[in-house]
């Protein structure tokens, strides 16, 4: 098996990551890399060790069930331990880390978030963060707002809710994720602040105004079905650079978790990787999520 050695080159820091316009806070954050390569080369040989064992694909994707489970665990382990969240929001709830996405959908909102803009302060007229410095995180949210929007033209979508569909190597096509607009995406507002509160946390400054657009995670069935074919392809004996791709696709478009869904799901892919494909394996781009939530399969699935 052409197994390649792990290095935190092989995790580019998401653009999301970085809220803070201060060099030596970005800096920090980029540190994370040293703990995926640490974690992604302990799963690679764990997983190498089960598909050792392994006699059938069934056996494969389990295994890889096994050592994804784990990482969640690991990812739990990490937010357990953190001093906290950089920038505004809501304060990190490590449990969040482990608890399934099941009835509660996970919304995410793209375009104008000004809560990502490093000093932004709160306009309760406009029920936005307005001001602060441009931060990586808020070009990366603007630019793929607006490629968001692109895609209801290009897809020639009318209404204010896009379907994306994960095209799988058998030729099955699975419900992925949406993007909600317009005053689809303004209820998606409303539901969130009234979860937030729900919990007990002070909704009070949630950035609800301006013109919201999110990405939605798929229908928990879909998500299931997603995720397991993501690890059926991925288990193939025969996988390829391009079938890589595709489980990559799918296992991005089924976070399994209500928080540190992206950490886990680059570390398991890199892991799967090289211990898969070797010096072969295509590049994670630092805005895989991104892409993977808003570009559609070919342009997410470009190496």
């Amino acid at each position: 098996m052409p197994t390649a050695s792990i290095t935190p080159s092989h995790f580019p820091t998401s653009p999301l990551a970085f809220r803070s316009a201060d060099a030596d806070q970005q800096a920090r954050v980029c540190a994370f890399a040293d703990e995926q390569a640490a974690a992604a080369t302990a799963a690679r040989d764990r997983l190498a060790s089960l598909w050792a064992a392994a006699t059938t694909r069934a056996d494969r994707a389990a295994a890889l069930r096994t050592v994804h489970t784990e990482l969640v665990a690991w990812r739990y382990e990490l937010a357990s331990a953190a001093a906290g969240r950089l920038g505004q929001g809501i304060a990190c709830n490590a449990e969040r880390f482990r608890t399934p996405i099941a009835a509660n959908t996970n919304y995410d909102r793209l375009g104008v978030v000004g809560r990502l803009r490093d000093g932004a302060q709160w306009d309760p007229v406009t029920r936005t963060y307005v001001g602060g410095l441009v931060t990586p995180a808020y070009e990366a949210m603007l630019r793929y707002g607006q490629a968001a929007e692109a895609r209801f033209a290009l897809d020639r979508v009318g209404g204010d809710v896009l379907q994306n569909r994960v095209v799988l190597p058998d030729g099955r096509r699975i419900p992925g994720n949406r993007i909600v607009r317009g005053q689809a995406a303004r209820a998606i507002a409303e539901e969130l602040t009234a979860r937030v509160a729900a919990r007990g946390i002070d909704a009070s400054r949630m950035e609800t105004g301006g013109n919201p657009i999110y990405t939605a995670t798929p229908a928990p069935q879909d998500s299931q079905a997603l995720f397991a074919a993501a690890l059926e392809t991925l288990a193939g004996p025969g996988l390829t650079p391009e079938t890589y791709l595709t489980g990559r696709y799918a296992l991005f478009q089924a976070p399994q978790t209500k928080k540190g869904s992206d950490a886990v799901n680059r570390t398991f892919i890199v892991a799967v990787g090289a211990l898969a494909l070797g010096d072969t394996v295509p590049a994670l781009p630092a805005d895989i999520d991104l892409r993977c939530y808003v570009l559609g399969q070919a342009a997410a699935c470009c190496p």
